[in-house]
């Protein structure tokens, strides 16, 4: 019997001390890296933007395309090498968009590449359809980093337009939920909203902010599409209006006139015995 413990641990040993080896060289690997090729990689796999429902006011938008390296942080500003692959960008720079300062901040590992779009020069409309811009990045060496890891996070396609979609709201079986409180989808239906739900800044200033930290500054992250935590709000302010504009004969014509299709069938908010709050 002692000899067949004796082989035992003479078999165990070596496996023991393997394995101890192959720990403490992967944690080594993963901890150090390559001081003399600092690399650099996008973050963010969909890049997308859109005006959609921006009051009209704001002509500009500048949309940090996010960045990491895989080095030493630095006290000094850093920049980023990149370049435009004209093969699947239709944007014209100077005309649709503008570059700012790619950096990577000082004290940290996380960078951007600031694109500007610029408004007025992005066509298309309700009546002809809007053109869908694309710009194409790809990162390329300077004298501070090297692109890493693989190809695909090298490149990245940033999409832009001035078109006004369907809010990105899902049911829990993830198909897109619109409330029946507006009727049935349509563009205008969400300008508006839009436009009410930023009046109540003005009326109730704690709730908006509050609103606007959970949702979105244009309520894109609703969860479900539902408002239960200020149903009351959005009904005396935004439905109940949205209503009440919609269903005004005097806005009618206005209203196709630019949205020809548009279905007038946003219902009454509020039930028969429902009074309105005050």
């Amino acid at each position: 019997m002692k000899i067949i413990n004796i082989c035992k641990y003479a078999f165990v040993a070596p496996l023991i001390l393997l394995a101890t080896s192959l720990f403490t060289s992967c944690d080594e690997e993963y901890l150090v890296f390559d001081t003399n090729n600092p690399g650099i990689y996008f973050t963010k796999d969909t890049l997308e933007y859109s005006f959609s429902v921006t009051p009209a006011e704001i002509k500009r938008y500048t949309y940090n395309v996010p960045v990491k390296i895989m080095a030493a942080t630095s006290k000094e500003m850093r920049t980023i090498g990149y370049e435009v692959n004209p093969e699947y960008t239709n944007a014209i720079e100077g005309v649709h968009y503008e570059f700012g300062d790619a950096v990577i901040l000082p004290d940290s590992i996380n960078g951007f590449i600031p694109v500007t779009f610029i408004r007025e020069n992005l066509e298309g409309s309700y009546a002809t359809g809007y053109t869908r811009y694309s710009l194409c990045l790809e990162l390329v060496d300077n004298e501070f980093f090297a692109p890493t890891l693989d190809s695909l996070n090298q490149v990245r396609i940033l999409r832009f337009d001035n078109a006004v979609e369907q809010p990105a709201w899902y049911t829990a079986h993830g198909t897109k939920h619109w409330p029946e409180e507006l009727g049935s989808w349509h563009p205008y239906t969400f300008i508006k909203m839009i436009e009410y739900f930023h009046l109540i800044e003005q009326l109730q200033p704690e709730t908006y902010y509050k609103m606007v930290e959970e949702y979105g500054e244009n309520l894109e992250n609703v969860p479900y599409g539902y408002f239960t935590k200020y149903e009351v709000t959005m009904k005396k302010y935004v439905f109940n209006p949205l209503y009440i504009f919609t269903n005004d004969p005097a806005n009618r014509e206005n209203i196709l006139q630019e949205f020809p299709d548009y279905p007038f069938d946003i219902p009454n908010p509020y039930d028969v015995d429902d009074d309105p709050i005050n």
